[in-house]
């Protein structure tokens, strides 16, 4: 990306332009990661980066962030196993697994760009953000963040928490993943292919709360129906039906096609804006409108707002219906708190001409408009970036998306049918393992928090150009963010899988362990299957290896002292960056 103004457009130039990087200390959490996404944003300066991170230049005092593992966790397979994430991920299958990709890092390295372009803007804006640091361990506990809040509510869970769930195979062996986001279209489905009238009633509730369980225990004579039905037959009866189905593809087939596009994009507007200074957080003084479901854009607001932004909720007449979904705190569910909670909201009904008026007056006066509206829906609607730039060209108009118009004929844009488009499904498995997506929301997770950095980049790409800015990001960017290291194996001609038994805990008699990536082969050759888990930590230790216990229950979580609890009683991690 260039930086010339004279050949390119300031905003083509990207917000860092004219900044360099510089690094000290040893290798980082994901160096190369941070030093790409500033690249991709305009900075210049070096490749990979240590464990402290400097922009310098431009007129600009420096701004420094430091990464760092947290305590008692040193790689990504301890961190997993710390804060619960293998536990999440290992629900379908019914014991605690470890990711094979490196999620926490990419995550700590997403939220570590957050922290550098949030110092900018305080800067620009007058503050005194000068520094910031993130651990990957508090990144950990935001991945998880809806789990833990509901693990810690008052009230049992809305579905069963058991073992089972999609991906399905069909007669002629092709993996695959389904989506119905209503029960009718499910039960159409099921009865095209024959599938018993108990089953497919009881099946749906824990395919529906799959999103927020991370498991889909439903009745194995559903896999049993799909096993006796060809590939064509089954697309046949989904395209019938209203479904999506979706082959699960390799990372191989993947990295064909993959264009070479960042995980976002931005295209400026004419504006004349007016720097607001801050007077408390980074986004402090900057109003944020976000008509937003489920967990992507949420979570992009959600991060604004812990960054000082006043973030309003547009929602629909009566309210966000899952507000209302159990396990609940004080009345209110605990996993909408984990994403919502401090956000003001107004009821508007955005169908008619004037809850639309209403929504344009709001914006008017916004610094940010973010949805996740399906593709086209907000150009039928007159809210599009054009019709709101009318009314406010100065606005940061951001849409988070499955695919960002980038993949043809794709299917419905959620997380799992993304993780099988783009390979994920294989690239989280190691080797000798089916090529299974996660059923833990990877990508709707890493998808706000790339939402995020992309409208924090537009902020500051304001401050410095005076011009309004769409910013776009997609669950697509995503996966090609999380799976890179992956596509790089592939490129050098090497499996694009980990080897089989990577990052697989080891049994106790009362728990697991989880060894160090380093030590795992190691650690492997012990039995302590019946050994409690701190005798078999000594076993290890004992012969320089080091290991943590798994968390499989994330209440025990809420005893660390790291969590706290929200004014509804529903648990909260703390924020992902510390500012100086």
């Amino acid at each position: 990306m260039g930086i010339s103004a004279t050949t390119t457009p300031a905003w083509r130039a990207g917000p860092l332009r004219g900044l360099r990087m510089q690094s000290s200390g040893p290798q980082g959490l994901d160096g190369g990661l941070v030093a790409e996404h500033l690249r991709l944003l305009g900075a210049e300066g070096i490749r990979s980066l240590g464990s402290r991170i400097a922009l310098t230049g431009a007129g600009l005092g420096e701004v420094a962030a430091r990464m760092a593992w947290g305590d008692g966790v040193g790689d990504e397979a301890t961190v997993q196993a710390a804060t619960g994430v293998m536990a999440v991920h290992g629900r379908r299958d019914g014991s605690p697994r470890g990711l094979a990709v490196d999620y926490v890092a990419t995550a700590t390295g997403v939220l570590v760009v957050q922290g550098l372009l949030a110092g900018l803007l305080a800067q620009v804006r007058g503050g005194r953000a000068r520094s910031v640091e993130v651990t990957a361990q508090r990144a950990a506990l935001l991945a998880v963040s809806q789990y833990l809040a509901a693990a810690g509510a008052e009230e049992g869970e809305a579905a069963e928490l058991a073992s089972g769930g999609p991906p399905f195979t069909s007669a002629d062996g092709t993996i695959f993943e389904l989506e119905a986001l209503d029960p009718g279209v499910w039960a159409s489905f099921w009865r095209a292919l024959n599938a018993p009238e108990e089953a497919l009633r009881q099946g749906w509730r824990p395919f529906q709360f799959r999103y927020a369980t991370a498991c889909a225990p439903f009745s194995a004579v559903l896999h049993e129906v799909v096993r006796a039905n060809t590939w064509e037959r089954i697309r046949a009866a989904a395209g019938a039906a209203g479904a999506d189905v979706c082959r699960v593809r390799s990372v191989k087939e993947r990295a064909a096609e993959h264009d070479g596009a960042p995980p976002w994009s931005f295209s400026g507007h004419d504006a004349t804006y007016t720097s607001r200074p801050a007077d408390g957080g980074p986004l402090s003084g900057l109003i944020v409108l976000e008509a937003g479901r489920r967990i992507q854009a949420p979570l992009t607001a959600h991060l604004l707002g812990l960054l000082g932004a006043e973030v309003v909720r547009i929602e629909p007449p009566g309210g966000d219906p899952l507000r209302g979904m159990p396990p609940t705190c004080s009345g209110v569910s605990a996993r909408w708190l984990a994403l919502n909670r401090g956000k003001k909201a107004v009821e508007l009904d955005i169908k008619s001409p004037a809850g639309r008026d209403w929504l344009r007056a709001m914006a008017a006066e916004a610094d940010v408009f973010l949805h996740n509206w399906a593709p086209g829906r907000a150009a039928r609607l007159g809210l599009d970036r054009e019709h709101l730039a009318a009314a406010n060209p100065a606005l940061v108009y951001a849409h988070t998306s499955g695919w960002a118009g980038r993949m043809p004929n794709a299917p419905m844009g959620t997380d799992f049918m993304v993780q099988a488009r783009t390979g994920v499904g294989e690239a989280a498995r190691p080797a000798g393992e089916p090529p299974v997506p996660s059923l833990m929301t990877l990508l709707d997770v890493l998808g706000g928090l790339l939402g995020a950095e992309a409208i924090l980049a537009g902020l500051l790409l304001r401050e410095r150009t005076g011009r309004g800015v769409r910013v776009d990001s997609s669950l697509l960017g995503a996966a090609d963010v999380l799976t890179a290291p992956a596509h790089a194996r592939a490129a050098q001609g090497l499996s694009p899988r980990r080897p089989a038994g990577f990052r697989r805990p080891l049994p106790t008699a009362d728990g697991w362990l989880a060894p160090t990536d380093a030590d795992a082969a190691g650690a492997a050759v012990h039995n302590l299957s019946h050994l409690p888990a701190e005798q078999a930590l000594n076993v290890l230790h004992s012969r320089g290896l080091t290991a943590v216990p798994v968390i499989t229950d994330l209440a025990d979580l809420l005893s660390t002292g790291t969590v706290t609890r929200d004014t509804h009683g529903a648990p909260a991690v703390p924020d992902p960056w510390s500012f100086v």
